[in-house]
């Protein structure tokens, strides 16, 4: 296959099913879609690798079918880390400037100050250090200080953390499918970059990724990310209590909740009946969609339910103007945006990636949020001045782009 130049690829390793978007970066802007593969994930539990070998054969499967839509041959890929272990903090940091304007590497200075300040154990690994906002002189709500005069500038970042082990299983099944971690994203943060408005940032909006095995939480006010969180419920537990309910395969229970379920019982009649495979030889019974939602609909209240207790919990209750907005695969299961404004008492939409161009039609779907989030996670990082969101240990450019600027000086006033 033939190389072409500014390829991004984002890899979203999901708990159901793993999906590769393979993009063609023009003028360092303009983002058009290539490529587009996936395949049923095998070897993830509630969004943690359980089986390397699994893993490996389906991010193969994947990336080879991206490979043959884009033409192209991929060698290193973006992507994506959820699950229950991911957790997060607030954190402070605080440098003199010695009266004169705030320059690039005094903003990297604040931040990495922010960042020592936190107690990181040494089974957790920084994935992001986000700032919230920066203060020059006691200025409050400053987004872009570089250029400021002052003689102190201040910084509230948000650090995300995982656990050690988890990402390391991550890059390690990445590795063996012949790849390079170029960086490893926290999935909310990417779906986020693909479905929420500029304007729903400012405003205030928690985003809801709905996967398989987690949904995934994060909250934007006057800008910047305020909160991360991992909710331990996703679309995986409403098979489940299908194939319990119904007394039907787990296969058979997918199906059905594609096909046939919906979020609460106000959306279906009693007079509709679907037909259900019976396991052990037995025959299949009919049974009507009212009683498919009975059992589907507890489960999407609990989830939303946990939701709002996160954003109660994070102090953010009543100051979400433009509301929510839901993507993955799980909020495409009918009535679900209704059903979240019903819990959380927010107007909420259903999201799709947007900013792209190219296939744009074969990843609009929810379900490519991530994947393509991670796609414009990586192109906005390359732009920003800051180079903010490259986590510690990690191995991609951006990480050996830092340790480089600071290891330069020493190397020039040593010669």
């Amino acid at each position: 296959m033939s190389k072409k130049e500014h390829i991004v690829v984002g890899l979203d390793i999901g708990t159901t099913k793993i999906c590769a978007v393979v993009a063609e970066v023009l003028d360092g802007q303009s983002i058009n879609v290539i490529g587009v593969g996936s395949s049923p994930s095998r070897g993830l539990r509630k969004g943690v690798v359980v089986n390397i070998e699994s893993t490996v054969e389906s991010i193969k499967k994947a990336v080879e079918e991206a490979e043959l839509m884009a033409a192209v041959q991929i060698n290193s890929v973006y992507t994506g880390i959820a699950g229950s272990h991911i957790s997060s903090e607030s954190t402070h940091g605080v440098i003199a400037l010695k009266k004169r304007e705030v320059l690039n590497g005094d903003v990297h200075r604040v931040i990495e100050t922010a960042r020592c300040g936190a107690i990181i154990p040494s089974d957790r690994r920084v994935l992001h250090v986000l700032p919230r906002e920066f203060i020059v002189d006691d200025q409050e709500g400053i987004r872009e200080p570089m250029g400021m005069a002052g003689t102190r500038l201040e910084v509230d970042v948000h650090i995300v953390t995982g656990a050690v082990t988890a990402a390391q299983n991550l890059s390690r099944c990445v590795t063996r499918a012949g790849l390079d971690v170029a960086e490893i994203v926290l999935q909310p943060l990417a779906s986020s970059a693909a479905v929420l408005s500029s304007e729903e940032k400012d405003l205030g909006v928690v985003m809801i990724d709905l996967g398989g095995g987690t949904s995934d939480i994060a909250i934007y006010i006057d800008g910047s990310i305020r909160h991360t969180a991992v909710i331990p419920i996703g679309g995986n537990h409403l098979t489940t209590d299908l194939t319990v309910g119904l007394c039907t395969s787990h296969a058979d229970a997918e199906k059905i909740k594609v096909q046939h379920g919906v979020s609460f019982t106000d959306q279906v009649s009693d007079d509709e009946n679907i037909e259900v495979p019976s396991v052990g030889g037995r025959p299949p019974r009919l049974v009507s969609q009212s009683h498919i939602a009975d059992i589907l609909q507890p489960r999407v209240e609990e989830m939303f339910d946990l939701v709002r207790r996160e954003i109660r919990r994070a102090g953010y209750d009543g100051m979400l103007v433009a509301g929510g907005v839901i993507t993955g695969g799980t909020s495409q299961l009918p009535g679900m945006a209704e059903m979240a404004e019903r819990t959380l008492d927010l107007p909420v939409r259903t999201g799709g990636p947007t900013g792209i161009g190219g296939l744009r039609d074969v990843v609009s779907n929810p379900t490519c949020a991530t994947a393509v989030g991670l796609i414009l996670h990586a192109v906005n990082h390359e732009q920003s001045p800051q180079g903010i969101g490259v986590g510690s240990g990690g191995a991609g450019d951006g990480w050996w782009s830092a340790m480089l600027s600071r290891v330069k000086p020493f190397v020039m006033n040593f010669f």
